[in-house]
């Protein structure tokens, strides 16, 4: 029985992303409210064959006009895709495009009580048209101004709405949905300090190793907003801008390209202070993410990018599974490595997609098998190496992985281009650590490992130390965890003799694999720890 079957399984440890932890997920079946800019998605395309007599402008003849939930109406698609019980709260008009949203919200299994309709409102619509793929003009509509009454309408049902769940997402791309008494009514019901108090472990917002039983009656509070300033009297658990909204937050300028990820990483305090968050997570496109937590704790994912033209609403996946793991009890850490992976799923689909569970477990599923032979490995560093990327090699066993783990191999990665992770094989591990080790195959470690958005290669070695892999793989740092010197390691010397360095990153002796293994033996929960 794997642990996705399993209701025991404690959550609250689990740091790998195996293709069973989003049935996991799903079981829990949290509560989740979405409040914001509820939208419509227009995707229209058809052929160019010619140009318009009236200006040199191509004429697209349309073939297929597709619709689909957008804005906060697609994080809440997401949430009921990944299996949570989602409820959305908003205001429509009672338009063709209002009843269509609210038809597929609906057709979802979404609660649509609280979102209100009003004859006075346009509901907001952004048609794509293309043609070959590519997006050849965009058109939106949206009210100029929100009905008093219809804001009234949403102000009144706030509490209502908000209660009784596990989350409350806040999403606000500044129509004036959320606006006067919609943000104050929020404020009011989410911000008292009777329902807010501090948590066990600040990193992370509810405690980095658990979910929601850390916090107190508040539901966990996630801000996607344009602007996050307006929501600072929230103090939300999760602010999650983009770089161009942080920038505009912080009065920056970024520079493009990766260094835009050490600019936006520099202020990672007074975005926290700006936005009053307990965590701020910045999204960074191709980049990945950024994480800051008001405590000084740092997490970073890297994407797996696709070229397709016509793919939107990543953000609005990642918030969403960022939400659904949190609120579920998985650290936060590995929330967001999970969120980065759904994104990853959805920016190879066309149009306004969803991540599904299924879809989820799959992608994460396809992580297997995939540790590559030393020759095989060698001949794909050879070509990262020609294009002039760096790459960082780091070993270990890795059975089962933990808190030290992953930050370990989050630092690696940023010491260069190309993390390449080299696995102990079962057998080496027997003789490392004593015959009832590994608890964990090699195909299985390999698996856990790769799916990290951090590691970009996974092989297994079986020689006493890595220093043959080291001379045959040639990596520009050699990065290894623990209470070591470079003099300490066997392996130094191999880097040295062409010219590698080696680099020494954090020991987090409490974290130990031997000490989470005597602890499963002892039948102890995380919460027995001493």
């Amino acid at each position: 029985m794997s642990p996705a079957d399993d209701g025991a399984w404690d959550l609250s440890s689990q740091r790998g992303l195996s293709e069973w932890l989003p049935r996991r997920l799903a079981a829990e079946r949290p509560a989740i409210t979405v409040i914001g800019d509820v939208m419509l998605d227009g995707w229209w395309s058809g052929t160019i064959e010619r140009l318009c007599r009236e200006a040199p402008a191509p004429v697209v003849e349309v073939a297929t006009r597709d619709f689909a939930p957008g804005g906060a109406a697609n994080t809440a698609m997401n949430l009921a895709a990944l299996g949570a019980r989602v409820s959305v709260a908003g205001i429509i008009g009672t338009d063709d495009a209002g009843n269509t949203l609210q038809r597929k919200l609906q057709d979802a299994g979404i609660d649509v009580r609280h979102l209100h309709t009003h004859p006075g409102m346009v509901t907001t619509t952004k048609i794509r048209i293309s043609s070959g793929g590519q997006v050849m003009l965009r058109i939106d509509d949206s009210a100029k101004a929100i009905p008093a009454e219809a804001l009234a309408a949403l102000a009144a049902s706030v509490r209502d709405a908000v209660g009784h769940q596990d989350a409350v997402m806040v999403c606000d791309y500044g129509t004036g949905v959320l606006a006067g008494p919609v943000r104050e009514a929020l404020v009011e019901a989410l911000a008292g300090p009777e329902d807010h108090p501090e948590p066990a472990e600040p990193y992370g917002g509810q405690g980095e190793s658990g979910g929601l039983q850390t916090a107190g009656p508040r539901p966990l509070t996630v801000v996607d907003a344009h602007d996050p300033l307006p929501w600072a009297l929230l103090r939300p658990d999760l602010v999650t801008p983009n770089a161009q909204e942080a920038a505009r937050l912080l009065g920056l300028r970024l520079p493009d390209g990766p260094d835009r990820v050490a600019a936006v990483s520099r202020h990672g305090d007074a975005l926290c202070a700006a936005t009053g968050g307990r965590a701020v997570v910045v999204t960074l496109d191709r980049d990945g993410t950024a994480l800051f937590s008001a405590d000084g704790g740092t997490h970073r994912t890297w994407a797996r990018p696709a070229a397709e033209k016509q793919a939107s609403g990543a953000g609005d996946t990642f918030v969403a599974a960022l939400a659904l793991a949190r609120s579920a009890g998985l650290p936060l850490t590995a929330s967001l490595d999970l969120a980065q992976a759904a994104a990853d799923v959805v920016v190879h689909q066309p149009g306004t997609s969803v991540c599904s569970t299924a879809q989820l477990s799959r992608y994460l599923a396809s992580f297997a098998d995939t540790a590559l032979s030393i020759d095989e490995l060698a001949l794909e560093l050879e070509a990262h190496k020609a294009q002039g990327q760096r790459i960082v090699l780091t070993n270990g066993c890795f059975d089962v992985l933990h808190k030290g783990h992953t930050r370990y191999l989050n630092q690696a990665k940023q010491l260069g281009d190309i993390l390449v992770v080299a696995l102990n094989s079962d057998d080496s591990v027997r003789r490392l650590k004593g015959p009832d080790r590994p608890i964990n195959t090699e195909a299985d470690r390999a698996a856990v490992i790769a799916a990290l958005s951090c590691v970009d290669y996974v092989t297994v070695f079986d020689t006493p130390t890595a220093s043959p892999l080291i001379r045959r793989l040639r990596p520009e740092v050699y990065a290894k965890g623990g209470d070591y010197t470079p003099d300490m390691l066997q392996e130094s010397g191999a880097v040295e003799e062409y010219g590698g360095r080696v680099a020494i990153l954090d020991y987090v002796a409490e974290h130990s694999t031997s000490a989470v293994v005597n602890r499963i033996r002892a039948g102890e929960g995380a919460g027995q720890v001493h």
